[in-house]
This record gives C-alpha cells, sequence and structure tokens, in this order.
C-alpha cells in the first residue's frame, strides 16, 4: 500500500465512498390507488420545472385562503435568506380552522387515542376545535399579554392541546417553540434562552408505557437553570392531563404557574380575530442538533411553509378530506409539525394524535387503533416499522384494516424492512412512499409521486416537483446519474418550505447551509446558493436518491437528528471526564445509536458506577433518546499528531469493522487496547 492510499484509508470521507449495493426491483400502485389519486397529471414534474422556477409554487399556495394576494413569488434581495410569497398575508390557525366550517364543522379533525386502552377516544370536530383555539388564544392575549412576534416555548407530550396551543399561537402570529416532550427540563431551558421566551406552556404528566410520568417537574427545572442565563419566565401554563385533577407530584409555584383549565372559565365563549400576517413572518421556530454543542432554532415562515405542507401533504401523502390519516411521529419534532398538525388540518382531514408508545400493552396496538378509527393513510419512521417486525411480524395479519397508502420518513429504510411493510402492514396493496427532507426543510424533499412513479425498496425517489437536488464530491464537481459514487447532496434551488434562517444567527445559518458550495458570496441569484444538505447520497441512472447519512457529525437515533457535540458536551459537566468522543453504531430497531467512550482525568479510576453517571448525565442534560448504548473509559483517545481524535477509528471498533492502517495516529498502541476492551 503506498504512502497516499494509506492517507486515503485513514481519512477517507463518507462523501467520497464507493456504493457497492444493487438497486431494488420497482414496485407499482394498483390501478385501483391510481384511480382514486390526488395527483396523476405527468406534467406536474414539467410544470415545477427549473424553468418555471419560481412561480410553479403558485400551486401549492392557491390551496391556501389569503387575505391579500403576494406580489413577489420570490424575493432574493437577502440572500440566501428567501422571502415567499412577500405581500401576501394570510394566518395559519384560519387555513386549518375556520376556513373548514362552512361546510365541515361536524367532521373530526383530531382523533386522541389515549395510551391506556380503558379510556376512550376524544374526536374533536372542527367547531369543537375552533371554539378550544379560540379561548386558548384568548388566554395567551389577554391573561399573557402576547402579540405578533413574540416567542412562546412549548413543552408538551402527544395530547391534542398541543395542536390547540400551536393553533392559538398561530391565531396572534405568536412564534411557538415546541420541545419534545422527551427532552430534559435543561434540553427546555437551552430552548427558552436562545428564543428569549417568558411564557413556558406544559402539561402536568402524560402516560408513556402504561405509566403516568410527572412532566411538570421539568418545567420547574427550566425555569430554574433559564434563570441561571438571566432569561426569566414569568408565566408557566399547565395543561391538566385529567382537566380538575391535577396528576404530578411537584407543586405548582404560587404566582408563577397556573392551569389552562382553571383560566379557561374565564374566557368562555371569546373569539378572537386572526392576525393578518405577512407570509414572511414567523411562524415557529424548531431546535435542531447541531454540529456545535449549541442547539439550532430553525425558523419557519408563515405563507411558504404552510403553502408547502399543504401541497406535498395533498399530493406526496394523496390526503383527502375524507380519510383517516395517522402520522405516528411526535409533534415535538418536524415531522409532526408538517404532517400531523399544518398539512392535514390546512387539507380539512381527520388527524390521529396517538398519547402512546406503539408496543403498548402489545404489538397489537397500531393494528386495533386502524381497525377501530378505520385509518386509510399511515405514516411512521422507520425505527418504529423495525420494532414492530421484530415483536410481532405477524401481528397485522391479525386485524381487519386497509391502508391505501404508507409512509416512511425520517431516515433509509432497509430494503427488506420495506418488504415486510409491504406485504404485511400493507397487505400487499397500499401504495408506500419513502420520504428524505429535514428539519431545515419544513417537508418532503425527495419522495415518488405514488400514482405516477414506481416505488424502490431502500430509495427515497426523485426530487420532487419543484425540488432540484445535485450531488457534489468534495471538489464541487457533479457526481452524474449512475456514477455508484456518494457525494454531497444539495438542493439548487430555493422552495417555500425551507427554513428562513437560525434565530439570532444568521452566520451561522449562512455559513453552515449555502457557503461550501456558494458560487459567488455577494450574489442576489439563487443559482449561485445551492442548499447543502448535510447528508450523502448517491443517485441511480433512473434518478432515484438513495441516502446513505450524515456528512457532518450529527447522529441519527430511532429517526431523531442529535449531534454528537451536544453528547459530547453533556458528557463533559461530569467532573472526572477529560475527553470524550460520540460514535454512531448499528442498531436492528434504532437504525443507529451513540457508543460514548470518555478518558478520564489523572489519577481517576475507572468503575462500573462512574460508567452509569456519566450515561445518567446525558440523559439528565438532553433526554433518554440520547442515552448512549454502551459508555467505554478508556486509557486515552487515538489521536493525529495535531491531536484531533479519531473517531472513524472508534467508529470502525464498535462496529466491529476494520479500523484501517493507524501507524500514522500519534498513539496507535492504544487501539489495539480499546479493540481488546471492547470486542473481547
Amino acid at each position: 500500500m503506498t504512502e497516499k492510499e494509506k492517507r486515503e484509508v485513514t481519512e477517507v470521507s463518507e462523501a467520497q465512498i464507493a456504493v457497492h449495493w444493487q438497486e431494488e426491483g420497482y414496485y407499482h400502485a394498483s390501478p385501483k390507488f391510481i384511480a382514486q389519486a390526488n395527483m396523476t397529471d405527468e406534467t406536474v414534474y414539467d410544470r415545477f420545472s427549473l424553468d418555471n422556477f419560481p412561480n410553479c409554487f403558485k400551486e401549492y399556495a392557491d390551496l391556501l385562503d389569503w387575505y391579500e394576494y403576494w406580489h413577489t413569488t420570490l424575493d432574493t434581495s437577502d440572500a440566501p435568506c428567501w422571502k415567499w410569497f412577500v405581500g401576501g398575508k394570510i394566518n395559519a390557525s384560519y387555513n386549518c380552522v375556520d376556513r373548514h366550517l362552512a361546510k365541515n364543522k361536524n367532521k373530526t379533525a383530531i382523533h386522541f387515542v389515549p395510551e391506556l386502552e380503558e379510556e376512550k377516544v376524544e374526536h374533536i370536530t372542527y367547531q369543537e376545535l375552533y371554539v378550544r383555539v379560540n379561548e386558548f388564544t384568548a388566554i395567551l392575549q389577554d391573561f399573557c399579554g402576547l402579540k405578533a412576534g413574540d416567542r412562546v416555548t412549548l413543552h408538551m407530550p402527544m395530547v391534542p392541546e398541543l395542536a390547540i396551543t400551536m393553533l392559538a399561537c398561530a391565531r396572534l402570529g405568536v412564534i411557538h417553540s415546541q420541545v419534545f416532550g422527551g427532552f430534559s427540563g435543561k434540553a427546555c431551558s437551552d430552548r427558552i434562552v436562545d428564543s428569549k421566551s417568558d411564557v413556558l406552556i406544559t402539561m402536568d404528566a402524560y402516560y408513556r408505557g402504561g405509566k403516568i410520568l410527572d412532566h411538570k417537574e421539568k418545567a420547574d427545572i427550566a425555569v430554574a437553570e433559564a434563570a441561571k442565563e438571566n432569561q426569566k419566565v414569568q408565566k408557566v401554563l399547565v395543561w391538566q392531563r385529567y382537566p380538575g385533577k391535577y396528576s404530578a407530584q411537584t407543586p405548582m409555584v404560587d404566582g408563577r404557574d397556573f392551569f389552562v383549565n382553571d383560566l379557561l372559565k374565564k374566557y368562555y365563549g371569546k373569539r378572537i380575530e386572526p392576525v393578518r400576517m405577512p407570509a414572511e413572518a414567523p411562524l415557529f421556530l424548531m431546535y435542531t442538533s447541531g454540529t456545535t454543542g449549541k442547539p439550532k432554532g430553525c425558523q419557519h415562515s408563515t405563507g411558504g411553509y404552510l403553502a408547502y405542507v399543504t401541497g406535498t401533504s395533498k399530493y406526496v401523502q394523496d390526503i383527502h378530506p375524507e380519510d383517516v390519516y395517522w402520522c405516528m411521529a411526535d409533534i415535538g419534532w418536524i415531522t409532526g409539525h408538517s404532517y400531523i398538525v399544518y398539512g392535514p388540518l390546512a387539507l380539512g382531514a381527520s388527524t390521529v394524535i396517538f398519547e402512546g408508545i406503539p408496543n403498548y400493552p402489545d404489538a397489537g396496538r397500531c393494528w386495533r387503533i386502524a381497525q377501530d378509527l378505520d385509518v386509510n393513510i399511515f405514516h411512521t419512521a422507520p425505527t418504529t416499522i423495525r420494532a414492530l417486525r421484530k415483536i410481532g411480524p405477524d401481528e397485522p395479519r391479525k386485524y381487519n384494516y386497509f391502508f391505501k397508502h404508507m409512509t416512511t420518513v425520517g431516515e433509509p429504510i432497509e430494503p427488506e424492512v420495506w418488504r415486510w411493510y409491504h406485504e404485511v402492514v400493507g397487505k400487499g396493496k397500499a401504495a408506500i412512499v419513502d420520504t428524505w427532507w429535514q428539519t431545515e426543510t419544513g417537508g418532503f424533499l425527495c419522495s415518488t409521486l405514488p400514482a405516477l412513479k414506481p416505488m424502490k425498496p431502500g430509495s427515497a425517489g426523485p426530487g420532487m416537483p419543484g425540488i432540484h437536488p445535485i450531488i457534489f464530491d468534495e471538489d464541487g464537481n457533479t457526481l452524474p446519474k449512475g456514477a455508484g459514487k456518494a457525494g454531497n447532496i444539495c438542493i439548487q434551488n430555493p422552495w417555500p418550505g425551507g427554513f428562513q434562517t437560525i434565530w439570532g444567527d444568521r452566520d451561522r445559518f449562512v455559513r453552515q447551509y449555502y457557503t461550501r458550495y456558494c458560487k459567488n458570496p455577494a450574489s442576489k441569484d439563487w443559482r449561485d446558493w445551492p442548499y447543502l444538505t448535510g447528508d450523502a447520497a448517491v443517485e441511480a441512472p433512473d434518478g432515484y436518491i438513495r441516502i446513505l447519512g450524515r456528512i457532518d457529525d450529527v447522529i441519527n437515533v430511532s429517526g431523531h437528528r442529535l449531534g454528537t457535540k451536544e453528547l459530547e458536551s453533556a458528557a463533559l459537566v461530569v467532573p472526572e471526564v477529560a475527553e470524550a468522543a460520540v460514535v454512531p453504531v448499528k442498531h436492528d430497531i434504532k437504525g443507529i445509536e451513540p457508543d460514548l467512550y470518555v478518558a478520564l482525568k489523572p489519577g481517576v479510576a475507572a468503575t462500573p458506577e462512574l460508567a452509569k453517571k456519566i450515561s445518567d448525565a446525558i440523559v439528565r442534560e438532553i433526554g433518554p433518546i440520547a442515552k448512549p448504548r454502551k459508555v467505554w473509559i478508556v486509557p486515552d483517545m487515538p489521536k493525529t499528531r495535531s491531536g484531533k481524535i479519531m473517531r472513524r477509528v472508534l467508529g470502525s471498533i464498535s462496529n466491529k469493522s476494520d479500523v484501517g492502517d493507524v501507524m500514522t495516529l500519534a498513539n496507535p498502541e492504544v487501539v489495539e487496547l480499546i479493540t481488546k476492551m471492547v470486542q473481547g
């Protein structure tokens, strides 16, 4: 092996890996599905070509009701902070609720399925949703004094009150920032501080695995931690899981904490006119892990975002008003915002909110819900599909439901798992769309349109209409279709669902997503600003895209993106820890889980108790989703001569793959010690 080859083995980037697998065969949707589909017009790809950009997106915006029409479809004057439908006035709450009342006020908007099967399913009509959203809007406006542009942090579980809270914020133009319910109080406080929220909306308790969890205690931690950063939370609004009954052990704080259910009595019958918001006004912040420890607040617009999620819900998910649609994601993530709340409700669909976990009390729970509610569109992540396949491979056959359509989202799905999903869950009849997108993108980037393009296991499909992917190598050369090489997948053009900026940090936004392949930093022309997704991908000869994973150091655990730096920072909270490195490890169910390597300060002994203390710190700082598979306390980290920790080597050890040539490292002998420790 030459020195150059040795160097390439040591430093090769994910974007340069040759791809050896074979493409799978096509599966075609049934004629019955195609006959009822929302999108059967093959000219859609021509209509949304770059030649017709950006005006093609008028088709999506015209699915909404506008107070005032826009004068500029795409404003590029502050490139790459794109503004869509400028001059337009709109309200997201009005579009998701009010406009459906004339014809569909008695239709179910939300089916709420509690985790406990003995509790009744709650069916909330569009009329009831209208009443509840208005009354809670009155609390936000009159009791909390909130107005358009203010930020509010939500830390809520999967309950209908979360959707009601979001829609009430949107009614006033208040920017909501929902924190995933499973995240810790500390993670919540980080987001309160960054967004400068002085109101926190939470819930007393919720169910997980059959147990009722005290959620209010996280609010107390969040408020206390935020105060240390000089961000004072003035009011904490607490929804009750059982109205009129307090289900948490944590006491309420007098003068700061208020039960929503008590306050609502004063606002009975209140109706609040929706605020006519500029299309480019922010609708919400969605925090996602970054490659540095500080989470970044992706700022999504009102008009562009709502247009994009409504259009993609209609044409990719094939949602009709008469459908019962179940997206089994969490509203605490972007999937839930786009494809549980805003997209389906804008279309007047019936959307399911399920409080619990898919395997409680047993592996048949999902299919019983599907049968009882007559769900016909099902949307979930490969993590869940893998788990259900493992614990109940034959369960779907026991239940009488019929899905016309199924979505997979959040991470690539293995062809073998895809086939089980299609043949067993979908009973060989459902169309499947395997979508690829991100928190930052607001909605789908790559997917098949189910009545127009055939399905291919393991492949997300081509770019969406109006989305034009391009794959670059490290040097900015385009990798052509069928090259068999993975590269950095970018999007050549802006689109309405894309986020506007990182809240309070435009420089980071430009640096992280646009600088790498920008042709001219002074340009106002969108063609000079390809969007860097941070994912590695390969494009097949037919234009279908297969996603390989992150090119940076963000680990995708169960479809949740977690920054390795964030995990490492949490480990370093433990005083005994000197260095920490997180690497992704393949897992049958989660897809990926983190392994944590730590080196201790001199004189500190490695013990199982210390390993547990470090693991607990990660859970405390970030949440259970980030818990490492294993904490390995090592004598030293493998390092380059410049002192850089070689995570690639640690990842190879954890995944039991070849570590390659390590002789160029400063301390090659440590690799053998760690390998013996991990692999035995």
